[in-house]
């Protein structure tokens, strides 16, 4: 066999929340890196822009995890599609 099938590992539970928070974070220092240069002259101000939208992103990102706490089993808390259960 050249692929043989293989089940695939149990998923990780993640804090989405931190992970969203630290994006947003990230995309902060972007901000201002991006705002000092784009105030000096070197780039243009679409990049700030970009960063900008990053943090609105990543600000909703942070609302919708908030929302949606995960399980003790790593399973969102979502209500399961119609038809699946």
């Amino acid at each position: 066999m050249l692929n043989p099938r293989r089940t695939p590992p149990p998923p990780v539970p993640v804090d989405l929340g931190r992970v969203m928070r630290t994006g947003t974070l990230v995309w902060a220092v972007a901000l201002v890196v991006t705002a000092v240069l784009a105030a000096m002259g070197s780039i243009a101000w679409d990049a700030v822009w970009v960063c900008a939208v990053g943090i609105a992103l990543g600000l909703l990102g942070v609302r919708w995890a908030r929302r949606h706490p995960l399980d003790q089993d790593g399973a969102t808390n979502a209500v399961p599609p119609a038809g699946t259960e």
